[in-house]
């Protein structure tokens, strides 16, 4: 792919890790890059620092002046950036091309592409098939990078890439609005449940965004399909890529189309036996369902059947999903800050055996309560609340007729009323269906925080 951004003037807006990779792997390709954040009170000289050579950087915060406007060819946005800022319209409205982190990682690298968006189940999804894909490419000299939304930037590792190279890549809806070229070989949309509308605005527009990893895809491509989503369903319709559906129900004879699921107690592609259930470590429905997805993907790159079976035999939950933390006199104790939605949070509070005391909210992402809320039946026996959203989910509550709700000051001190309402045999679950923006950094932080606080009771 030819490289655009040389000698071109680049204005990258964002001064986070996803921002500042962004602008490193354009000053490789001979760019010149002004690097942007609305935040005047951001750190210009730990920006600065951050990088290996910043000598032709420039950096600018708080606003641009009219010349900087000017002279900008390309602007690339961070996945935090929405297309209605005022900023982006204006400099589009110019003609400027626009364009985001995760295209441009894409653009500026080599070799082949794994990608997994959904509303939940990334992560987990995307660990094990980078698990699958290293096991697969070890011995072989490929080299395997796992990136986007679950870690490092896409344009952190793009320079190391060859034709060799394989990726597996999380990729948000934030970062597909933004794609031009971007084209997976296998692609997967795990589901579709509502989730960021205070900045996609719609249901449809959300998920129109997620059925976009597929839209430069063509028939030697793969999109792998959830088809017991009836939104994920439908995107097979028109598809250039050949279509692979998941599913945990029977295969319906009507379907022509290759497919994973399951069957004896057993994960199966079509006829053949992968792996028992009995033997996946991952706890809940909603995991089998990124195993299935997972498996697919793999399949398809031409993955043999025994890597997979061993590699999801050996796989544990990745930290802040449903992550067990410890037994404290009989209770124990989960860590799922990365439930930052109430679908999330749903499948946490299904995937619970015993009688749980749930400690939810956080920032108000314009959410719905309501099957959150329907879903504690016969699961949650106590809700802890905190944060932005905490008066929202209480009167939520309320109208379902669950009134065991206890507001708590902060995370800490959800914990330890947690700790004394628990008894021997329950579970206590961080399962916020809620962003941790108002409180804490990141979900990580949250997560990392809350096992703290469970490990000091």
């Amino acid at each position: 792919m030819s490289n655009r951004y040389k000698d071109k003037n680049c204005l990258v807006f964002g001064t986070g890790v996803s921002g500042r990779a962004a602008a490193g792997l354009l000053i490789k390709n001979g760019a010149r890059v002004t690097l942007f954040d609305q935040n005047e009170k951001a750190d210009k000289e730990a920006v600065r620092a951050s990088f290996d050579d910043a000598s032709s950087l420039n950096i600018v915060l708080g606003t641009l002046s009219g010349e900087e406007k000017e002279r900008t060819d390309i602007l690339v946005l961070s996945p935090g950036v929405p297309l209605d800022n005022p900023l982006v319209t204006e400099l589009s409205g110019r003609g400027v091309y626009v364009t985001g982190e995760i295209e441009l990682g894409y653009e500026l690298s080599k070799g082949e592409l794994l990608a997994i968006t959904g509303t939940n189940g990334k992560t987990t999804t995307t660990t094990l098939l980078g698990e699958i894909m290293k096991a697969y490419a070890r011995g072989t000299g490929r080299n395997v990078l796992v990136v986007g939304n679950i870690g490092d930037p896409y344009t952190l590792h793009a320079p190391e890439t060859t034709e060799e190279t394989i990726t597996v890549a999380e990729i948000s809806s934030f970062q597909l609005e933004t794609i031009h070229a971007f084209k997976p070989r296998v692609s997967a949309v795990l589901n579709v449940t509502p989730d960021h509308l205070n900045r996609h605005h719609s249901m449809e527009n959300y998920a129109a965004v997620k059925k976009s990893i597929s839209l430069n895809q063509d028939s030697g491509d793969t999109l792998v399909l959830n088809y017991d989503d009836p939104i994920t369903r439908s995107m097979a319709e028109g598809q250039k890529a050949d279509v692979v559906f998941f599913t945990g129900k029977e295969v319906p004879i009507t379907e022509k189309r290759d497919f994973v699921h399951i069957k004896d107690g057993a994960v199966y592609v079509n006829a053949r036996r992968i792996v028992g259930i009995s033997e996946i470590k991952l706890l809940g429905k909603h995991n089998l369902e990124n195993v299935m997805a997972a498996v697919a993907m793999a399949e398809r790159f031409g993955v043999p059947d025994q890597v997979i079976r061993d590699t999801v035999r050996n796989f544990k939950a990745v930290e802040h999903r449903i992550e067990f933390v410890r037994n404290i006199d009989g209770v124990d104790y989960y860590n799922d800050s990365k439930g930052t939605n109430p679908d999330a949070a749903i499948k946490a509070v299904e995937a619970m055996v015993k009688p749980t005391i749930l400690i939810g909210g956080g920032y108000d992402k314009k959410s719905t309560y309501d099957e959150f809320i329907e879903a504690f039946e016969g699961k949650v026996k106590l809700l802890i609340l905190i944060g932005e959203t905490a008066e929202i989910i209480k009167e939520c509550a309320l109208r379902h007729g669950f009134g065991a709700v206890i507001m708590a000051d902060d995370l800490r001190d959800a914990v330890n009323i947690a700790c004394d309402n628990a008894v021997s045999g329950d579970a206590v679950l961080l399962s916020p269906a809620c962003a941790s923006w108002d409180m804490f950094k990141n979900y990580e932080e949250r997560g990392r925080l809350f096992k703290e606080y469970v490990s000091s009771l």
